[in-house]
């Protein structure tokens, strides 16, 4: 490819990185920018609030959320599911009770039309030999026979054509994970207790440390870059290298000594390691209008 000098504007060849510089100088054009690890949540920390939990629960499918904060989404969503069940119920009231006047209506016009026949005894003569002309024949017009009350009208508001109104859906009975879109329940939320880091030189708050919990059995330093899992029966958050070499050996807690089953481990997620191998999504892109010839 064909290098253009740092003023060269007379080359046939617009190279790619060209094109770039010129549309973050014009203020035209979508840039794409990778996030670095600066730019996600910590692995302790809330897929909510995005603050670390006071309280973790983890759900089955291993994301962490504050208690108080779930509790409050799970609350609100409930609340909303609950108004929308109203309206939908108010809804299907409101359509079987047309319904009856409808059939009420068609079954009356059934009995008048009965009745006028049965009054009518004799019908009145078919005139098979003179023309439409001489009936007087349908008119043309829109405006003769009452069409003028039915037919819509933009410059009479009496007139003017409605808009239906939208239907509404029955909502969803259960209450969907933020995350994931499954139907959560507050019982299958599960308490995590994290192990401290005990340094006694270390003399600032949980918040402001930098290595903030550790694993219990093995004293690995946990973070976004460490792959963890919560023990079901206990809560403890341990790291996968220690499942893999200990816990798997046996199926035992390394702490209490109880039995360990395959659904006893639940992987959490991390929040993200800055590195494009471990997480997906780390590019964010800043939306601009295009600058079109």
């Amino acid at each position: 490819m064909t290098r253009h000098a740092r003023n060269c504007t007379a080359g046939a060849v617009y190279t790619y990185h060209e094109k770039k510089k010129d549309a973050e100088a014009s203020g035209y054009g979508t840039q794409s920018q990778r996030l670095g690890k600066e730019a996600v949540k910590d692995f302790d920390c809330c897929s909510l609030t995005l603050q670390p939990c006071k309280d973790p629960v983890v759900t089955k499918d291993g994301y962490l959320f504050d208690k108080m904060a779930i509790l409050e989404y799970i609350i609100s969503k409930k609340r909303e599911i609950s108004k929308k069940m109203k309206e939908y119920e108010k809804q299907m009231t409101k359509e079987k009770s047309e319904l009856a006047e409808l059939a009420a209506a068609e079954k009356e016009s059934q009995l008048k039309n009965f009745v006028k026949t049965e009054k009518n005894i004799v019908s009145t003569p078919v005139r098979a030999f003179k023309s439409d002309s001489t009936l007087g024949g349908p008119s043309v017009s829109n405006m003769t026979e009452g069409r003028d009350k039915h037919l819509p009208s933009f410059w009479i508001p009496s007139k003017t054509p409605e808009a239906k109104k939208t239907a509404v859906k029955k909502p969803e009975s259960n209450v969907l994970c933020p995350m994931t879109g499954k139907p959560l329940k507050m019982k299958d939320l599960i308490d995590v207790k994290f192990t401290e880091v005990k340094d006694p030189d270390d003399k600032k708050s949980l918040i402001l440390k930098k290595n903030r919990y550790m694993c219990p059995v093995t004293h690995d330093i946990l973070g976004n870059s460490v792959p963890c899992a919560v023990l079901r029966t206990t809560g403890d958050v341990v790291t996968v290298n220690c499942i893999e070499k200990i816990i798997k050996k046996d199926w035992t807690h390394p702490l209490t000594g109880d039995k360990l089953t395959e659904k006893d481990i639940i992987y959490l997620e991390r929040g993200g390691t800055g590195y494009s191998t471990t997480n997906n999504g780390l590019e964010a892109k800043h939306e601009r209008p295009v600058l079109q010839a």
